[in-house]
């Protein structure tokens, strides 16, 4: 009897503790649900809509009547800011520049935190400076026209795989006859593009397969970080026990595919580097680590960083872009008015003779505003990579310590109806007045802002816009039984918002 009585009341001070551990909280920190053992805050994160973050996120805001939701990932202190002020706020301060030092970053080559996307700091800000700067001179960050044609030139072919016929058994997994397997069939002019801002050249159709082995990897590792990714970086000793099933194998394998794509690229570039003859971005970053090696200073340059550099700068492009041409396309099945308001548009604008260009950007306003549109109709990055507070800070009046992870709910401005009136409707024609696309009225963040502002921008809206251009210029789509389609399919969360892939209808118009 007295050993049940004991018992009874080492339990009772156990719950007790667990009720105090939950609602203890850093002095002034956001409101916010309690931390459960383990995990924290995260299951009830889960909770609020499974496989939807961004909208778990606005029901907690609701919730806690607070536009910054404070909880605990693990020990670790998270907010997210599902404001749009605020989100400016916090993308345009300097303090919350950082990034959270997780397996999301370690795993992806040797444990060694290198890129763009997962440091910060120094380190950061002298690599992302310096790739920028030469990058943009092969067209990542402004217009191109060597960088336009070569894209133009592996739409081309995409286009000619419909019209003409495979040339083989790899080529059949993404065009047979007249059925497209998206979001792969436009792999290849983005990471084709990509290869060519880093030596100014592109595989040839033989390679595709290479291209799309790439792109399927790159979403992979895009949805590796789904809803059990978040337990894989609380507690990353999952990824001995359960690898698959944590996300950390498709996190490695994803990876790994696309290091190797670039080892032979970076490898055969330092093999035959001539300090005398520069040829392109990888010349200018091998000279520069050279140069740093021989002066003996604190250098952030190497071979394993110039790796991760390419690979960072290639996953969006080999994966974020392909998902926002798939869900317009998906949204098309779905409203069949959107698809002949762009074909009357190209039809007038550039007719059947010559391919668009970017030339016709302005002049076709509507397919544009599609682009626009569907950016923020379906948000492609709800949450993003978690931002870190380099110091004590507040916000909004509230406290964030030190080392808090800091998101920003991009979806929470892609539905707010004070900005938009009817956010749940698709309708370009929201940014267009009389007939003219007007950029100012477009509120959405697709690419971020700030200094963490996505790289990548120029050279994924005009890629967006030529793929979408030429293949609307070339088919009319449908779905590929011939049925109508009756609602969209579910979203799969991870880093990025991703759609399963699936096969359509393509018809050629001319």
């Amino acid at each position: 009897m007295i050993g049940f009585l004991v018992a009874i009341a080492v339990l009772g001070v156990f719950i007790k503790h667990l009720i105090n551990e939950a609602y203890k909280r850093h002095e002034n920190f956001p409101p916010g649900p309690p931390k459960l053992p383990v995990y924290g805050g995260y299951w009830i994160i889960l909770s609020k809509a499974l496989n939807d973050l961004g909208r778990a996120a606005i029901r907690l805001s609701k919730e806690y009547n607070s536009k910054i939701v404070g909880l605990y990932l693990g020990p670790c202190p998270q907010v997210i800011i599902n404001d749009q002020e605020l989100i400016k706020e916090v993308l345009n301060r300097e303090e919350f520049d950082g990034r959270m030092d997780t397996i999301l970053g370690r795993a992806r080559y040797c444990w060694k935190r290198l890129g763009i996307f997962f440091t910060d700091g120094y380190f950061w800000h002298t690599q992302r400076r310096f790739s920028q700067r030469f990058m943009r001179d092969a067209g990542f960050g402004r217009r191109c026209e060597n960088l336009e044609d070569a894209m133009k030139q592996d739409l081309s072919e995409m286009i000619d795989m419909v019209k003409n016929g495979t040339r083989n058994d790899e080529e059949k997994k993404i065009v047979n006859g007249n059925l497209i397997y998206l979001p792969h069939f436009f792999d290849v002019p983005f990471i084709n593009g990509m290869v060519h801002v880093f030596v100014r050249q592109t595989f040839p159709r033989e390679k595709y397969p290479m291209i799309w082995n790439l792109g399927r990897n790159a979403v992979k590792f895009q949805r590796a970080s789904n809803d059990l990714g978040g337990a894989l970086v609380i507690t990353p000793w999952l990824k001995n026990i359960l690898p698959k099933f944590s996300g950390y194998k498709d996190l490695t394998d994803g990876t790994n595919a696309v290091i190797d794509f670039y080892k032979d690229i970076i490898e055969d570039a330092i093999a035959t580097y001539d300090d005398n003859h520069e040829r392109h971005f990888l010349d200018i970053y091998i000279k520069q680590m050279k140069q740093e090696i021989n002066d003996k200073k604190r250098s952030t340059y190497s071979a394993d960083q110039l790796l991760m550099v390419c690979t960072d700068y290639t996953f969006p492009a080999a994966s974020g872009t392909e998902q926002v041409l798939t869900m317009l396309i998906e949204t098309m099945l779905l409203h069949p008015e959107v698809q002949d308001k762009i074909h009357e548009e190209i039809d007038r604008v550039v007719g059947r003779d010559r391919l668009p260009s970017l030339d016709d950007r302005d002049k076709l306003p509507y397919t544009e505003a599609c682009l626009r549109e569907i950016m923020r109709y379906d948000t492609l990055v709800p949450l993003g990579v978690a931002h870190r507070s380099l110091k004590d800070t507040k916000l909004d009046g509230y406290s964030i310590p030190e080392n808090t992870s800091v998101s920003v709910n991009l979806m929470s401005i892609n539905l707010d109806e004070k900005i938009w009136g009817d956010p749940q409707n698709f309708r370009p024609e929201r940014f267009i007045v009389d007939g003219k696309l007007q950029v100012s009225l477009d509120k959405s963040l697709p690419f971020g802002a700030g200094r963490r502002l996505c790289a990548g921008e120029t050279f994924a809206r005009q890629g967006m816009f030529l793929a979408l251009a030429m293949f609307m210029q070339a088919f009319s789509v449908s779905t590929a039984d011939g049925k109508p389609l009756k609602e969209r399919s579910t979203r799969i969360q991870g880093i990025i918002t991703t759609v399963p892939e699936f096969w359509v209808r393509v018809t050629p118009r001319c």
